[in-house]
């Protein structure tokens, strides 16, 4: 009891001190980040008849991952140099720079700039958040803190799409970027008067203890990536197959050379073996994360091409999905340590259920069918990615817990570039290549889902595999 006491948040006190404003500034950061990335799918159909270039739609997603990726590894090395509070300062001008370069772009290919820069502040902004927590903030309430971060994530996934097609339906899809810009520079102003501690004006030298940063893996996973898109963008069987292989070799050596690189490693150990909670663990997270992409870069723009579904109908349907992730995830959040596993495969299988049902209900234009694929998608990551993610931190060896817990959302946003840039060779080779027009969006409809089924199929199986490892001798209960 005194324990709990002990680590229960007094919020009075920390909006006296002034540290619940800093809090809530330095998670503004998240919430710029993430509501960037959730709305850019719902003004897709708007976007792309004043800038056409839909053959590069698929980089919109990909490209702003890479940026996050990259800056979210660079971030927490540099405050060790330079003050916390010019590191925000940097990353939130990078950001609304990123920002404005996207609402005034005259073509896709200036777009796809300002998304690479806005990815690069946004992933900052968001590794800054979670350093400042640990700088700024006593180690009792981090819990707390953490998961009202977590809770942004959550509101954040929920505005962004309505936020992008109310601008788009009623102002134009250049002001959603706009307002990015707005909150960026504001940020960076109001750094000044709220980062003022000394803990957030003065550097930490970390010497000669630091980890090196992981350039090599990166750029690997960098050029894997942008090759991948680069297969997509017009699709001819010998090159695009040249391109794809590459693109799969170059993530390969990102995986093989984080491993050989025990000083600055981004993953645990035997990251995909399925002898391991944490190898099945992290194949499941792999797969879905690449499966599920094709319905939030896609969706809304074969939704209106083919059925005429207005914007704003989209937008909800998109953050239907997302609350349905934030409700069960609150909903399960207490279940037995005993009944983790099973639920991870109950989500699972739901996941993989909502991309086939895709693959039926966008064709034929269903709204309660969508919405309902929706849920069942959303719903299943909701249930399972908590638990999935305790499994893999607990059964990781205690010296790669902390890599472990990091490397989680790290292979989430990797799956997102590739499944964004998977799914761009999948459009275009079903006819985007050659511009919208409703027979291109029926078949793109169609196997924009089916194309990965099997990867659902492949992370179906791992959750299972992962259902009936035993816990290893000595593991808690509970992560």
């Amino acid at each position: 009891m005194t324990q709990g006491k002990a680590n229960r948040v007094d919020w009075r006190a920390l909006w006296a001190s002034g540290d619940l404003a800093r809090f809530c500034f330095i998670s503004l950061g998240i919430l710029l980040h993430a509501t960037n990335e959730t709305m850019v799918a719902t003004i897709m159909p708007a976007m792309v008849g004043d800038l056409a270039g839909v053959q590069l739609v698929g980089w919109s997603l990909a490209i702003y991952e890479l940026g996050a990726i990259v800056a979210g590894a660079a971030a927490g090395r540099m405050v060790s140099y330079v003050a916390l509070r010019s590191n925000v300062m940097v990353a939130a001008l990078l950001y609304s720079t990123g920002a404005l370069i996207c609402a005034a772009a005259p073509s896709m290919q200036i777009f796809l700039a300002g998304r690479l820069i806005e990815g690069l502040g946004g992933g900052a902004l968001v590794s800054l958040a979670f350093v400042s927590v640990e700088r700024l903030f006593p180690r009792a309430i981090w819990p707390q803190l953490f998961g009202l971060m977590s809770a942004i994530w959550g509101v954040a996934a929920f505005s962004g799409p309505l936020l992008g097609a109310l601008m788009a339906e009623f102002l134009s899809w250049r002001w959603a970027f706009g307002v990015f810009v707005i909150g960026g520079v504001t940020m960076a102003l109001a750094s000044l008067a709220v980062l003022n501690t000394p803990e957030a004006r003065r550097r930490r030298n970390a010497g000669t203890g630091l980890p090196p940063f992981p350039v090599v893996p990166l750029a690997c996973l960098a050029v894997g990536v942008i090759l991948i898109a680069s297969a997509g963008v017009e699709v001819a069987l010998l090159r695009s197959s040249l391109l794809l292989s590459l693109g799969l070799l170059g993530l390969a050596l990102f995986f093989r050379i984080d491993a050989l690189k025990p000083q600055s490693r981004l993953f645990p150990a035997n990251l995909f073996s399925w002898r391991t909670p944490v190898g099945s663990g992290m194949t499941m997270i792999a797969a879905f994360s690449v499966a599920t992409c094709s319905f939030a870069v896609y969706g809304p723009l074969i939704l209106t091409s083919l059925h005429g579904i207005s914007m704003l109908t989209t937008g909800y349907i998109i953050a239907a999905e997302s609350i349905a992730w934030s409700i069960l995830s609150i909903l399960v959040a207490n279940a037995p340590p005993e009944r983790e596993r099973s639920i991870i495969v109950c989500g699972a299988f739901m996941i993989a259920a909502g991309i086939a049902g895709f693959a039926y209900t966008v064709p034929h234009g269903s709204i309660p069918l969508i919405l309902f694929c929706a849920l069942l998608q959303g719903g299943g990551f909701g249930i399972a990615w908590p638990f999935v993610t305790r499994v893999i931190v607990a059964s990781a060896p205690t010296d790669e817990q902390t890599i472990a817990s990091s490397a989680v959302p790290t292979m989430q946003r990797i799956g997102y570039a590739v499944g964004a840039a998977s799914a761009g060779i999948v459009a275009n080779a079903s006819g985007f290549s050659e511009g919208i027009n409703r027979a291109a969006a029926a078949n793109a409809g169609v196997w924009l889902f089916l194309a990965f089924v099997p990867l659902g199929l492949l992370g179906s199986i791992a959750a299972f595999k992962l259902s009936s490892e035993p816990r290893r001798p000595g593991q808690p209960q509970e992560a």
